[in-house]
């Protein structure tokens, strides 16, 4: 189901321990309630699927939806 109202594209961070990708989403600001942008159902899931191969280390996957950084080690 489409929530209606104005939609908006923001770039969300997903962090895993080993990984962080920089995916973009689409939010809408709703027309019920204007005050704050929020998620369509689609997109919880997809944040979700990130987080998942992330953890995996799935970075053939990651690398087609977003943008991974990688963490390193304290000096």
């Amino acid at each position: 189901m489409r929530i209606p109202g104005e939609r908006i594209k923001r770039t969300r961070l997903v962090q895993s321990e080993k990984y962080v990708v920089a995916v973009e989403v689409e939010m809408v600001i709703p027309v019920d309630d204007p005050t704050e942008p929020c998620y369509e159902a689609e997109t919880v899931q997809f944040l979700r699927e990130v987080k998942e191969h992330a953890e995996r280390g799935d970075l053939d996957w990651l690398t087609t939806r977003g943008k991974v950084y990688a963490a390193v080690g304290a000096a």
